[in-house]
């Protein structure tokens, strides 16, 4: 069901009525940041999840701090006005989260101090972002932004136009998606995904000094290998090269779920098909964000609605 309803600087508004000057400074210089939040319905308990909705509003808080842009909401605040508006939405489907803080002065001037700060939240249906059968990646010639150049960490909406670069010339070439490395030369992550490799058996991914974002999703990888596969997984520099000889490579991301990768730069990995372990997480994590687990639903998956079945407790 289409979205009626958003929620904009302290209301629920119609969607229609959600719109913002053309000379808004976030608009004009990209001064805001956002998060990208899932929920996943579960049709056996007629209930919908929200998938690690807090974790995304602390990192939504901390990159504000980086922007200099303060909301009048705790991240309790935030997890109850989200409930609500998917509530009014009456969305029963799996759907995507959007909430965007940014700078709203109507103003000419490149800074980040002295202007007022506004906040909404939109909800969508939403499907897969990229094919989870199987991708086909290149390395991208453009390098992933610098944490002294725009800060990875934070979800800054200018920023991603260097995604948008990346991605928009491996679609162009014929491929699903981008690869991208640092300034250095090591591997940082996808468009807009983290990456996980396996070599020799080891389960790999880059560091967070690699201009990656902390993903919630790649902290679910991380957690879920642990307990359910015993795991351990090592971050640490990645080189091109090793793309080329890994024996299975998948990317992650709220959007992009677990999305194995068969294929980087015309080279298979792997045996080209999707390797047991990206199989085994990928399996584990649909049932866990529909919340399927109950040892992981409780402390990662926000319901919606209010009856659940007693099934499903």
């Amino acid at each position: 069901m289409e979205a009626q309803e958003l929620f904009m600087n302290g209301e629920f508004i119609p969607v229609e009525r959600g719109v913002i000057s053309v000379r808004t400074h976030g608009f004009a210089y990209g001064t805001g940041c956002f998060e990208g939040i899932r929920g996943y319905w579960n049709e056996q308990d007629q209930q919908l999840y929200l998938f690690r909705a807090r974790e995304h509003y602390e990192r939504l808080l901390r990159s504000c701090k980086t922007l200099q842009i303060s909301l009048p909401y705790t991240v309790e605040q935030l997890l109850e006005i989200t409930v609500e508006l998917v509530r009014r939405n009456n969305q029963r489907q799996d759907i995507y989260i959007r909430p965007v803080a940014y700078k709203n002065d109507q103003t000419i001037g490149v800074r980040l101090h002295g202007i007022s700060d506004s906040f909404l939240i939109t909800t969508e249906p939403f499907g897969d972002y990229v094919a989870t059968t199987g991708l086909r990646c290149c390395v991208s010639s453009w390098r992933r932004i610098d944490d002294n150049a725009i800060p990875a960490r934070a979800k800054v909406c200018g920023a991603y136009v260097n995604s948008a670069l990346a991605k928009s010339e491996a679609l162009q070439n014929g491929y699903d998606e981008a690869i991208m490395l640092t300034h250095e030369g090591h591997v940082s992550e996808g468009s807009a995904e983290n990456i996980f490799l396996v070599l020799n058996g080891e389960l790999v991914t880059p560091a967070p000094t690699e201009n990656i974002l902390l993903g919630i999703t790649r902290d679910t990888v991380m957690e879920l290998a642990r307990r359910e596969l015993g795991r351990i997984t090592r971050e640490r520099s990645i080189d091109r090269t090793e793309l080329y000889n890994a024996e299975e490579i998948f990317l992650c991301g709220t959007g992009a779920q677990i999305a194995p990768v068969v294929e980087v730069d015309h080279r298979p990995v792997g045996s080209g098909q999707i390797g047991p372990i990206s199989k085994a997480l990928q399996d584990l994590y649909f049932e866990v964000v529909r919340g399927k687990r109950p040892e992981y639903r409780a402390r990662w998956c926000t319901p919606v609605y209010s009856s659940v079945p007693a099934s499903a407790s």
